[in-house]
């Protein structure tokens, strides 16, 4: 896409609010848009070679759909926090280490994809957004999932192949929480506890890939009634 069409989809882009700029090697963000009105709701960023998100992003306000997947990110500005209308984050394939805390300014957010980064820490400033309801985690470096877990309400999150080995058990009070994905991590058996077994509202647990084998899961305290939680939900679904 040399610069004549990337001039006519930002025009177009005035009119539609989707501004779809992908799959273009770009390193730097794009002139026209650092000067551009605020009238965009969707910006596809992804599959290019960005290092840095610019100043300039926290002018487009309007933002509800932001994919900036599959470049070279190893940060992500601050200024996404000024992103208040923003529900879908999109953010996989990247080389991401860290996040903003001003992320907890985004209090829309309904989906946020992080999966394939390089983040070590579980990224608590997410906590306490209402109207999250999947978070993806997969494949990064986390090693400990701490307790202010508990104050995610998603219903949906995603820990496939990282490194946890520790698990707070305050994952049982996530309100809304109904799938836990950890296959492929490093947690025992104990990680489970009877409080998240017994007292969470998670109905699919997925825990393939660690430490213990399927005996040493079903031996554990609590975990007929987890059964009984999965099983009401697949009569449900069939």
């Amino acid at each position: 896409m040399g610069n004549k069409q990337i001039k006519q989809q930002l025009e177009t882009a005035q009119k539609t609010g989707i501004l779809k700029i992908s799959l273009q090697r770009l390193q730097e963000f794009p002139l026209q848009l650092r000067a551009y009105p605020n009238v965009l709701k969707t910006l596809d960023l992804s599959e290019n070679r960005f290092e840095r998100v610019p100043d300039e992003l926290g002018k487009l306000t309007l933002l509800k759909h932001l994919n900036l997947s599959g470049n070279r990110l190893v940060e992500l500005n601050e200024v996404v926090g000024e992103l208040a209308k923003l529900e879908v984050l999109l953010l996989m394939d990247n080389m991401l280490t860290r996040l903003p805390k001003t992320l907890a300014n985004c209090t829309h957010l309904k989906t946020v994809n992080l999966s394939n980064n390089q983040l070590k820490e579980f990224p608590s400033m997410l906590c306490g957004l209402k109207q999250l309801d999947v978070l993806d985690l997969s494949r990064n470096k986390i090693t400990d999932v701490p307790a202010d877990v508990g104050g995610l309400f998603v219903t949906e999150l995603n820990l496939n192949q990282n490194q946890i080995s520790s698990l707070a058990e305050e994952v049982a009070d996530c309100p809304k929480l109904k799938t836990l994905r950890l296959e492929e991590n490093c947690l025992q058996a104990a990680a489970f506890t009877p409080k998240i077994l017994k007292d969470s509202k998670i109905c699919n647990l997925a825990v393939d890939g660690n430490l213990f084998n399927s005996k040493q899961f079903t031996d554990l305290d609590g975990y007929d009634v987890y059964m009984e939680r999965y099983t009401a939900v697949r009569k449900k679904m069939f």
